[in-house]
């Protein structure tokens, strides 16, 4: 499956939780290369949640912040800061609800809501 697919949004799977690896350490010290992350179409949009947008690279994921009316994602480890950016509300594409290890064990699961 391509990635771009995960986002179609026809049919009935566009409302399925899927789970994606995080590839980097833009992220930490909340989400760590490695761990698994939970999203979900569904999910509410709201300041301080994180999120996977669509940019022109293609599926980022981000910390996103709601400053007047104006959308924003984010990296949470600071050598990556310069990569802040504003984007459209469309561009917003799922929300994270969970992450677990990537090891699998249920003390290492964190949900988001």
């Amino acid at each position: 499956m391509e990635m771009n697919d995960m986002f179609d949004e026809g049919g009935c799977g566009g409302s399925e939780p899927v789970a994606l690896q995080v590839v980097d350490d833009s992220m930490e010290p909340e989400f760590k290369k490695g761990n698994i992350i939970v999203i979900d179409r569904s999910g509410v949009i709201e300041h301080e949640c994180y999120v996977v947008a669509i940019v022109e690279n293609g599926p980022i994921f981000r910390q996103l912040l709601i400053e007047n009316d104006r959308y924003f994602i984010q990296p949470l480890n600071e050598a990556y800061m310069h990569e802040r950016r504003e984007i459209s509300k469309e561009a917003i594409h799922a929300r994270v609800v969970q992450q677990a290890g990537p090891n699998g064990r249920r003390k290492d699961r964190k949900h988001y809501r």
